[in-house]
């Protein structure tokens, strides 16, 4: 549970932050016509100024980022289950696993939908102060609590915490222009690493070194998250969102520069007659963006790039959250530590999560061709995954154990950000968000039905050992359908290549000129055109097929750059002196 949370400031930021990396280049990529290119113009120029001008942006882009290291400084995380399990709570193992862990699965799926919708609708900032207010009550109830509902209900608000991250993933790009999203994306990115990494190493070393009790250390973090929610208090409150509030208050203007270009496109000289655009009429719900987004988001399973990584987001995002949920009660049952100065959750959550930002920013140089080879690498990765929790779940050993997990967090963090670029490159911003936050609340469903059939009291309540050999069988399970994809995919793909690629043995024997004649009508061109127009073309007098008529030529002229090989470069030669 706790280390759900000090992973999932980083996650959530980025399968919903991932979309600055193609937000810059949102507008070029939209396909909505006319009202797409007023919006670009419109909000160029602005764009522009504001980088030039730093003035305008950069100290609240500050403050928001000094708020979300802030809000990440909780030194009391990494040990809340060790603190329920002590003398000090004294919850037994099977109290924490079966009855009190499952609640904040149901209550982030509950909460995640309409937190997602009021973000937008209410402007981010009323959705920080929740998230605050949430965050405060946790820990007075760690501190005050101690029966089993106290217990739930502090699970409940910690649900609550979990599905209000969206607001600041999203918060940021309110406000600033899109030319600068990327940049300041990778700001409010950092801030929240660099304030979880700092939380885990001070919890770490108030127990280590400091040899306070859970109960102390509790104390801290309750005055961090309240200094926190103060912090959101002051947060300045943005004029636009990203579906509703700019339906509202921007829809009008973008349709009317669209109406007007339309009008200067039909009466393009200057002494024309100009009109008035026509009035825009009441749009309903059903016309609103959100609605649009969401009857646009089927196109999306159409694809099978987006379609192979939602899934992968789906499915192996949620096993590595139940493995986060229960991973501390696993290691208190390897290793029961007797004192506080024993528990070292503090330092593996700061080790997993410094190893999980070089593998995010790896992830970035790697270069190969995707559309072929995504399935083998997934599989891959999910494999080693696979025996990581065979080993974690066997061993006897607690640094084995955290050796395990860091590696685990590592290799998903290591897709992630590839993930979310092969999602986000080819959709708009706003769709971008919205296929994010759908993958999210599936994953969150799957991660509930799971939790209900094996984890909870309701169901077979299984301890933590057995949970985590049921979370092997599932990574196993993905693992042979992401290599039996693979294997479907190569196969396929080099199939088409020697198809396209090979020599053609039933054409005429070349002459002179012409020695070798190959088959260029699937072979993509430098400018992305296939050569179907020269597939079996030659110099004229070598073959009876050349063109002999000035539209022929033209057409071949038209390619913005010859065909490859001997033959067919003399000919285009010959084209070019043919049509002169």
């Amino acid at each position: 549970m706790v280390a759900e949370d000090t992973a999932g400031s980083g996650d959530r930021s980025d399968g919903e932050k991932e979309m600055d990396q193609k937000a810059s280049e949102d507008a070029e990529r939209q396909e909505d016509g006319d009202v797409a290119m007023a919006a670009t113009a419109a909000e160029a120029p602005s764009g522009e100024d504001e980088a030039r001008d730093p003035r305008k942006w950069k100290w609240s882009v500050i403050f928001l980022c000094f708020y979300g290291f802030m809000v990440s400084i909780k030194p009391g995380e990494p040990f809340i289950t060790p603190y329920l399990l002590s003398p000090e709570k004294n919850f037994t193992r099977e109290q924490v696993t079966n009855e009190i862990t499952p609640v904040l699965t149901y209550s982030y799926m509950a909460v995640l939908v309409p937190a997602f919708l009021l973000t937008d609708l209410l402007r981010y900032k009323p959705v920080l102060i929740l998230q605050g207010v949430s965050q405060v009550i946790i820990w007075i109830i760690l501190l005050l609590g101690g029966t089993l509902l106290q217990m739930q209900f502090m699970e409940f608000f910690y649900g609550i915490t979990m599905a209000c991250r969206v607001a600041y993933s999203s918060y940021i790009f309110s406000l600033v222009n899109p030319v600068l999203y990327q940049r300041v994306a990778g700001y409010s990115r950092s801030s929240v690493l660099l304030g979880v990494f700092t939380s885990s190493i001070l919890g770490q070393l108030c127990m280590s070194l400091g040899n306070i009790t859970f109960y102390t250390l509790n104390s801290i973090s309750l005055g961090f998250v309240s200094f926190g929610l103060l912090l959101s208090l002051c947060l300045p409150w943005p004029k636009r969102s990203l579906f509703f509030n700019r339906t509202n208050q921007e829809e009008k203007e973008l349709v009317e520069v669209a109406t007007k270009s339309e009008l200067d496109k039909m009466n393009p000289k200057d002494g024309g007659p100009s009109f008035a655009a026509p009035p825009c009429p009441a749009s309903t719900w059903k016309d609103s963006v959100f609605m649009q987004m969401l009857l646009e988001v089927k196109n999306v399973l159409k694809r099978p790039n987006l379609r192979l990584w939602s899934l992968w987001w789906v499915f192996n995002s949620t096993g590595y959250y139940l493995v986060l949920f229960y991973v501390h009660i696993l290691w208190n049952k390897v290793y029961p530590a007797t004192e506080n100065k024993n528990v070292y959750n503090g330092g593996v959550e700061a080790a997993s999560t410094l190893l999980s930002a070089i593998a995010s920013f790896t992830a970035g140089f790697v270069k190969i061709r995707w559309n072929v080879w995504s399935e083998l690498v997934i599989g891959i990765i999910t494999a080693v995954q696979a025996g990581l929790l065979l080993l974690m779940r066997t061993t006897n050993n607690i640094w084995v154990c955290y050796v395990c997990y860091v590696l685990f967090r590592s290799f998903y963090q290591f897709l992630v950000p590839i993930a979310t670029f092969q999602i986000a490159s080819s959709l708009t911003k706003e769709l971008c968000a919205l296929v994010f936050g759908i993958n999210t609340f599936f994953g969150t469903v799957l991660k509930a039905i799971i939790n209900l059939i094996f984890s909870d009291k309701r169901g077979l309540a299984l301890d933590v050992h057995s949970q985590f050999l049921v979370y092997f069988f599932y990574f196993t399970l993905l693992t042979v359908v992401y290599f039996a994809c693979a294997a479907v995919v190569i196969c396929r793909h080099y199939r088409n290549e020697r198809r396209g690629g090979g020599v053609t043995r039933d054409q005429p024997t070349p002459t002179e000129l012409s020695p070798v004649v190959t088959n260029k009508e699937l072979e993509p061109l430098s400018n992305g055109k296939t050569g179907k127009h020269h597939s079996t073309l030659q110099v004229k007098g070598h073959h009876p097929r050349a063109p002999h008529n000035v539209a022929q030529i033209q057409s071949l002229k038209e390619l913005k750059y010859p065909p490859q090989g001997l033959s067919t470069m003399l000919f285009w030669d010959y084209c070019h002196k043919k049509n002169k």
